[in-house]
């Protein structure tokens, strides 16, 4: 069988697909494939500047493409449910949710409801984006809830008792770590809560591999090793690509490259480690969630 490719994704007219973090990267790649098959594709977007540019340059692309953009900041909980009911008035269907928009290794901040930055952007406000879109989700038959991780998820453990950085020096790469287990604990968690559910989505999870893309503009080291080691970011969006669109995908599903230690290549099933399939505390950090961002499922 020859390796999976955008050649494997089937016209997708009719269905619905809103991307978070879209103008740059694996999000804005996934954009301009899925406006290439039909998709009618929301950006669910901060710049809505850098916004309208991707847009133009996909439409000269693909000139009957539809696809358009909506403001979403997921480091704010009030803003996440504008959104939500922005999109609610001008959409009845959701298909397909790419959980994409990250940050990563960045400085010390918190969110503007003191979530630390990255586990505030990376998980908590897309636990409250899915959460909300849940309904919508439900009632779009065959829909898909794509969430996406990172090999660095293999560096996380969170510390439930200091989820914030507050008491510890704060070390980046580590909380972007954890930030990365916490996605695939979402993604477990999810799947295990609706396995009974006719109506739930199809819940997957995909990682990159070592792809160039701006997520790394906050360390000069991957930017340096960028240059000898990174996949181009068409081939880093498969996985993606791949856990949105192919029929065979399974709740609990994770994809990601074939090839040198999940950094390269195509896109297939891949396992994550041991510490990611971890019931408990899968099932803390969900309660948590619910608890600090308000959103129940």
């Amino acid at each position: 069988m020859s390796s999976w490719n955008i050649n494997n994704i089937e016209k997708q007219e009719g269905k619905v697909f809103l991307i978070t973090g879209a103008t740059s990267g694996l999000g804005k790649e996934a954009a301009r494939v899925l406006t290439k098959k039909g998709g009618t594709v929301i950006m669910a977007i901060r710049n809505l500047r850098k916004g309208q540019q991707v847009i133009d340059e996909i439409q000269k692309e693909v000139p009957q493409g539809i696809i358009s953009m909506k403001h979403l900041d997921l480091s704010s909980l009030v803003s996440i449910q504008k959104f939500v009911a922005d999109f609610l008035l001008d959409f009845d269907r959701l298909d397909v949710l790419i959980n994409n928009a990250g940050v990563m290794m960045c400085p010390y901040s918190k969110t503007e409801d003191g979530f630390e930055i990255q586990m505030g952007v990376n998980h908590f406000g897309h636990f409250a984006l899915t959460g909300l879109l849940m309904p919508i989700l439900r009632k779009t038959k065959e829909s898909r809830i794509v969430v996406t991780s990172s090999i660095a998820h293999k560096f996380g453990g969170i510390d439930f008792s200091d989820i914030n950085w507050e008491k510890r020096r704060y070390n980046s790469s580590r909380a972007y770590g954890d930030s990365k287990i916490a996605n695939l604990y979402f993604t477990y968690e999810l799947a295990e809560r609706y396995k009974n559910d006719p109506d739930a989505p199809c819940i997957t999870a995909a990682h990159p591999g070592w792809t160039k893309t701006e997520l790394q503009r906050h360390t000069r080291t991957a930017q340096f090793l960028n240059n000898f080691f990174a996949q181009k970011v068409d081939i880093g969006t498969l996985p993606t690509l791949r856990a949105a669109v192919d029929p065979r995908a399974k709740s609990g599903d994770y994809y990601g490259p074939k090839r040198f230690f999940e950094m390269w290549g195509a896109p297939i099933k891949v396992s994550s480690n041991r510490k990611s399939r971890d019931k408990a505390a899968a099932k803390k950090l969900w309660d948590l969630s619910v608890e600090l961002t308000g959103v129940v499922y």
